[in-house]
């Protein structure tokens, strides 16, 4: 591995040592300076951010997936304030999760502890760079990123300014930006066990098998976001055009925008012509089947188009018969993200929900709330499909391991 990365990951594993026994107050400090030097260097941060994004313009980068990258004041301003309410959430660190008490007279405590040295590979979007540290520092974790290419002069004054803020705090190495692009060196890292305790990849499908395959580090998977919206024969169709129309235009980059809107054919003449007329505005390019070709202007939906993150002003809709040719669809295609039906049968709603696998599921809702900060736990180092250790949202309490402390009073096993 190369020496400057070798020297960063030496610095973590000191950072770790110290970080076991962070006090509360420390770790506090340490996020509101955090999130004052952000609000004093945005300025800074702003130039940064433009480089990249006049870098993505120059490459052809979609207008969904710049904004993605694009850093404004007002949004430095919304990234320093997470990081405040990440600052005053309830500490998971030394939370006594069960007390076991023996007949021997040993008391058993298990306890929350950090996983240690997070490592997390991710893309485009530099706020959660702020983010990862963030939630690393309030779970007295070491963070070890490695944000895309793309976001590099913006991932790398906003690692300055949180070191910056917390050197007199904590020290140095709890937040340490990985910045080379080498795949090689970025395969080493992922092998590289004796530093880091965890990876976890967030961005594209591809990135995450890559690191899915690749490492020997223990990895948390995070999910591609193919997330799929049912319009029920029983929907509310006023409430529903306005979930599609949030699940797909309000941020079409993110993970949790709707990728494909499968319409119970009893409303399909009713509800597809208003969505389509919702949609125009926004210039969404719509593929459906040939059901929705007869109601509307589309493309021919194929396989591969349901199978697809677009991340874009693109939609798919399909015409199905009943809820359960909606969950089998969703089977097929989905990445096990969010899912969401719009009824007003109850009983329908929680067949749907207890039905479908996916890590968040909705009655009467966007899937766009799939975010740790919209489920109040201040902001999020990704949002797991997994089933292992934690899924959903990565706040706080899914950042943290446990390990028991037994009391005793000279007891030996007979």
């Amino acid at each position: 591995m190369d020496e400057t990365i070798i020297r960063q990951l030496e610095k973590t594993k000191q950072a770790k040592k110290f970080m076991l026994t962070c006090e509360k107050t420390k770790k506090e400090a340490a996020l509101t300076a955090i999130a004052a030097a952000l609000k004093a260097n945005t300025d800074i941060i702003v130039a940064e951010n433009e480089k990249d994004v006049a870098m993505a313009g120059q490459n052809g980068i979609s207008e969904a997936m710049v904004d993605r990258l694009l850093l404004t004041p007002e949004r430095i301003t919304a990234i320093a304030n997470d990081v405040l309410k990440v600052r005053d959430l309830p500490d998971p660190i030394n939370e006594v999760i069960r007390v076991i008490e023996r007949p021997n007279g040993l008391v058993i405590k298990q306890v929350r502890i950090p996983i240690g040295t997070v490592g997390v590979i991710y893309e485009s979007r530099p706020n959660v760079t702020v983010d990862i540290s963030a939630i690393c520092i309030k779970t007295n974790n070491v963070a070890v990123l490695k944000g895309g290419k793309e976001a590099l002069n913006s991932n790398r004054i906003l690692v300055k300014v949180i070191n910056d803020a917390i050197k007199d705090i904590l020290g140095d190495g709890c937040v340490e930006l990985i910045e080379t692009s080498d795949r090689d060196q970025i395969a080493r890292l992922m092998q590289a066990n004796d530093y880091l305790d965890v990876i976890i990849p967030r961005g594209s499908a591809a990135l995450i098998q890559a690191v899915v395959k690749n490492a020997s580090v223990p990895v948390i998977e995070t999910g591609a976001g193919i997330c799929h919206l049912y319009i029920d024969s029983e929907a509310d169709l006023t409430m529903a055009l306005e979930i599609a129309l949030n699940g797909k235009v309000q941020r079409p980059s993110v993970c949790n925008a709707i990728e494909t809107i499968l319409v119970n054919e009893a409303v399909a003449e009713e509800f597809v012509p208003k969505l389509a007329k919702a949609f125009k505005p926004y210039n969404v390019t719509i593929y459906g089947d040939e059901r929705v070709q007869g109601l509307i202007d589309a493309k021919l939906a194929t396989a591969q188009n349901y199978a697809t993150e677009y991340d874009d002003y693109i939609c798919n809709i399909k015409t199905v018969k009943d809820v359960n040719e909606a969950i089998e669809h969703i089977y097929q295609y989905s990445t096990k993200h969010s899912e969401a039906i719009v009824t007003r049968n109850d009983a329908t709603a929680e067949y749907f929900l207890s039905a479908l696998d996916s890590a968040c599921v909705y009655h009467n809702a966007s899937t766009r709330f799939s975010d740790g900060g919209e489920f109040g736990f201040g902001s999020e180092v990704g949002i797991s499909t997994q089933k292992l250790h934690a899924r959903g949202p990565l706040g706080l309490q899914e950042m943290t391991s446990s390990k028991y402390k037994v009391y005793g009073k000279g007891q030996v096993r007979k």
